[in-house]
């Protein structure tokens, strides 16, 4: 129990909110916002499609880097007790999320879109928080539909993805990184992390992009 003892429901949902207005807001040295990033990509003479897909893919190669996971969490200082490779996972994780949700169209600033960009986060399971909580991907799911969502849903799908991401870095693997040597734990935790970044790249390319075409 003890490799866990710094990770709790309330540590990772400060977690995701600290790294959500980091990634809308800025204050992260060297890193741009959500919406910079974005905008970075929407300015490319491709489709959509075609942009959206190459931010995620740069991304993946961004958290598998050799110095991502170490040399970000030197310049991060997290108001809560969390392993610096997990925060700055969350925080690139969210800032890609973010991303392809404004280059959908959607308002990043609104808490609604937020809860969304943390659904994502779940992965391959984001569809299944969402349904628990009574929102139906299957239809067009449009921007001024996800403003509708009331307060107590969006209450219950944060809590969920909470929940889900607790379990996930509380695996024995994912932890164990965190206490090998630096440049290892880096290398090891960035080619793992690469993988996740890559599902949660395209759950929200679904959501926040093909979801719009139906």
């Amino acid at each position: 129990m003890s490799k866990t003892k710094s990770l709790t429901h309330d540590a990772i949902m400060k977690a995701l909110d600290w790294s959500y207005d980091k990634a809308i807001n800025g204050g992260v040295p060297g890193m741009d916002t959500a919406i910079e990033l974005a905008d970075s990509y929407l300015h490319k003479s491709e489709t959509l499609d075609e942009k959206v897909k190459s931010l995620i893919l740069w991304q993946n190669t961004k958290s598998a880097t050799s110095g991502f996971l170490t040399g970000l969490g030197g310049v991060i200082t997290l108001p809560v007790a969390l392993p610096a490779n997990i925060a700055s996972v969350i925080l690139v994780q969210i800032r890609m999320v973010a991303a392809i949700a404004h280059m959908g169209g959607y308002d990043v600033k609104d808490d609604q879109v937020k809860t969304f960009v943390y659904a994502c986060l779940a992965g391959n399971g984001a569809k299944d928080v969402l349904k628990n909580a009574g929102v139906q991907i299957g239809k067009k799911l449009a921007v001024t539909g996800i403003k509708k969502i009331p307060f107590e849903v969006i209450k219950k799908i944060n809590q969920a993805v909470g929940f889900r991401l607790l379990t996930k870095f509380g695996e024995k693997g994912v932890i164990n990184l965190g206490k090998m040597v630096p440049l290892a734990g880096g290398i090891i935790g960035g080619t793992v992390d690469a993988v996740a970044t890559n599902t949660i790249g395209n759950v929200a390319y679904k959501l926040f992009i093909q979801e719009q075409k139906l």
